[in-house]
């Protein structure tokens, strides 16, 4: 199957079709990453081209759920690089010992393990109370915040936990392993409420000490990077931390909102609270 080009007419129509009919923002990621997604639903099924297979998404409810999951971005772990996690746990202290409240928000959370990593930290490390520690999950799926609530990770989805969660003194206070399942503690689960919410096209649930966003980026197109930055910005107090995925970066036009904290983690603070400018 030949791989679409920005102008093919067919796959522009089917773009247009997932966007409007289906109710996914095709406009807001990159064409390759899209093409790559449609394409392998396409061999899947044994579809030629672009509109054979809008023909078939147009009678095939089945398989419109299949190709929205595909198309959305689930690639998530606990503790995913944990370098940057031994810094967000400073992070974490720092703002505890500044507020009484620590508000978090895990944006594009996916099934919550990001989220849920944070919670343990609040938990882990004595200089944070968790009990004045709150965090949001938002993604824009429905299905997947319905995984993040009931926190639990089964073997053959979840590779090597006991690895992944190597940044805690102990796990098995916040993880508990039921024969192929892992389950987040209630104490963990706690700290954690999880919201549909679209980065694009809506403001900001609320005001955060520390937004974590990670590797989402390098899926979508600059217009609605931008976007999402925006959105991430106008929600931090004055002096409240965002993260972002390590190979990703602030937009040239965005920079000036941020000043590097942990310039390689991709560790920034509102530079709201730079009093030299």
């Amino acid at each position: 199957m030949a791989r679409a080009e920005s102008s093919d007419p067919a796959f522009r129509r089917l773009l247009e079709y997932v966007e409007e009919s289906l109710s996914f923002a095709t406009s807001s990621y990159n064409d390759a990453y899209l093409d790559r997604r449609i394409s392998a639903r396409m061999r899947r099924r044994g579809v030629d081209d672009y509109d054979a297979y809008q023909s078939l998404l147009g009678d095939d409810d089945e398989e419109q759920r299949a190709l929205l999951n595909s198309l959305s971005v689930n690639v998530t772990s606990f503790f995913r690089n944990p370098e940057v996690w031994t810094a967000l746990r400073e992070v974490l202290a720092d703002i505890a010992q500044s507020n009484r409240r620590v508000n978090v928000w895990s944006a594009a959370c996916s099934d919550g393990r990001e989220a849920y990593s944070l919670a343990m930290l609040a938990h882990d490390d004595d200089r944070i109370d968790p009990r004045n520690v709150s965090i949001l999950g938002t993604d824009i799926k429905p299905e997947i915040l319905r995984a993040a609530r009931a926190g639990e990770y089964h073997v053959s989805e979840t590779n090597d936990v006991t690895s992944q969660l190597e940044p805690l003194d102990g796990y098995e206070q916040y993880v508990e392993r039921d024969d192929d399942v892992y389950r987040v503690s209630d104490a963990v689960q706690s700290l954690v409420s999880f919201r549909r919410h679209d980065l694009v096209q809506q403001r900001p649930p609320d005001t955060f000490d520390l937004v974590v966003c990670r590797n989402l980026f390098i899926y979508i197109n600059t217009e609605a990077k931008q976007a999402i930055f925006d959105t991430l910005g106008s929600s931090l107090t004055p002096d409240g931390y965002l993260t972002i995925g390590m190979t990703e970066t602030v937009p040239q036009s965005c920079r000036g909102r941020f000043d590097p904290v942990e310039k390689r983690l991709r560790i920034y603070r509102n530079a709201a609270n730079d009093t030299t400018s």
